[in-house]
């Protein structure tokens, strides 16, 4: 049995319980021994965060303070190019050998697009996938033939078969829908509205005192 490893990427522009209870949820579900939150510094399929990867990183640090299998990983913050997943994998293999079985956490959403990431062929070579469905996402049209190929290839309902190998397979996984989204709590604090109860209580607490977001 291999040490198992959850990556959960993003710009966590903020954090909130979405992020965190997705991450519990895989964790028990998927038996994993740790979870790494990945902030990236230059995302390339968005607009970088106004708010700079410091700021983003240390609300990450506080959301997940409590929970011991949860790790900030700020190996994307300390890359000066863009945060291409592919390279932060080579990283970790580089770090951890095939002594470790990798599972790449992804929205459902971002799946339909991900044979526009940079080098995606060989992303499955270096860890696995957990497709989550978003909360209350929009019917999807049909996945791109490349993609339903590329999952008809490497599907597998068998968790065990993601501990027992360090990368290749693609499984999906149910989970809580929270209907939480970082642009709708950026959006409310903007306007003066609170996000308590959307994030932990010492996130607030930082981004107030350091006026993020307009809060």
């Amino acid at each position: 049995m291999q040490t198992i490893i959850g990556l959960l990427g993003g710009t966590f522009n903020p954090i909130h319980f979405g992020h965190l209870r997705m991450a519990q949820e895989l964790a028990e579900s998927l038996s994993l021994d740790e979870v790494r939150f990945i902030p990236s510094a230059n995302p390339p399929h968005r607009p970088a965060p106004t708010i700079s990867a410091e700021h983003r990183a240390e609300m990450v640090k506080l959301g997940i303070a409590n929970n011991p299998i949860f790790k900030l990983d700020d190996r994307e913050l300390r890359r000066m190019s863009a945060s291409y997943m592919v390279d932060t994998l080579l990283s970790l293999r580089d770090e951890l050998g095939d002594k470790a079985s990798l599972i790449l956490f992804m929205g459902s959403d971002a799946f339909t697009q991900f044979h526009t990431w940079h080098r995606w062929q060989d992303i499955i070579s270096l860890c696995h996938i957990a497709l989550v469905q978003r909360p209350l996402a929009a019917k999807t049209a049909p996945l791109p033939k490349v993609l339903d190929t590329f999952l008809h290839n490497h599907y597998t309902e068998n968790a065990d078969d993601l501990r027992e190998s360090s990368a290749g397979y693609v499984t999906m996984q149910a989970i809580t829908p929270l209907d939480i989204s970082s642009t709708a709590i950026r959006n409310s604090l903007q306007v003066k509205k609170s996000a308590r109860y959307l994030m932990p209580d010492n996130v607030i607490d930082y981004l107030e005192t350091h006026q993020l977001y307009g809060a």
